[in-house]
């Protein structure tokens, strides 16, 4: 079953769409801005429909952001469009413009069409977007603000657990056992010194610290 992410901070429309597109057999994911939408583009849709014209970031900055980890089609919504515009779209990674308002049936063509032509080789990476940085677990690597910040194998391992525990505290003895797979009880200087080297690499990147210290237990990811 085919996955849509609609992105439209209109609630009729996107209960109109999304009514639509799961009678005709798509899997329907939609978010009403930029920031639910990154956490939805984690789960890897086949197409996104991305309204241009919405509140804080709008879908041209959005695309923008996304385009470099996701593959799929994405196809703009817009209620007026110039050539100038078009252009940026594009620029920005878009594959198409619906104008608005559409027939939805005509949209459900172009989307089906659209399908049908998707023809990238896609690796549906395994990716977490937390504001502008961005950890892609599948390829094992992070980046900030586009820039990738290189990491030793177990520096990474330390990222992963943590990031996917959002807000849940690892004794350093746990993270130890789990990333070195040993049993006994692990040393805890050697989880501080790695954490260190990545906090520094983090700061070299001008990335804020994300991994939190938990005084007295270990350490933490920010649930949000």
């Amino acid at each position: 079953m085919p996955k849509i992410l609609i992105v439209d901070d209109e609630a009729d429309l996107r209960k109109l769409l999304t009514d639509y597109f799961e009678i005709n057999g798509y899997s329907v994911m939609t978010a009403k801005d930029s920031r639910e939408a990154l956490r939805k583009v984690e789960q890897q849709p086949d197409l996104v429909l991305l309204d241009i014209n919405m509140p804080e970031q709008n879908g041209l900055q959005l695309c923008e952001k996304i385009r470099g980890f996701v593959s799929c089609p994405i196809l703009f919504l817009t209620a007026r469009i110039e050539d100038a515009d078009k252009i940026a779209g594009f620029r920005a990674g878009g594959d198409d413009y619906i104008l608005k308002p559409f027939s939805i049936h005509e949209l459900g063509a172009r989307v089906e069409a659209h399908m049908r032509r998707e023809q990238r080789i896609q690796s549906k990476s395994s990716i977490r977007f937390n504001e502008d940085l961005v950890i892609d677990y599948t390829a094992r690597e992070l980046y900030y603000r586009e820039k990738r910040i290189p990491l030793a194998k177990k520096e990474f391992d330390i990222i992963e657990l943590l990031s996917t525990h959002p807000g849940m505290v690892f004794e350093k003895e746990r993270m130890y056992q789990a990333i070195w797979g040993m049993d006994n009880q692990g040393d805890s200087s050697v989880i501080a010194e790695h954490i260190r080297r990545i906090r520094s690499k983090l700061k070299e990147y001008s990335c804020d610290n994300r991994i939190e210290t938990v005084w007295g237990v270990g350490y933490k990811w920010p649930s949000s």
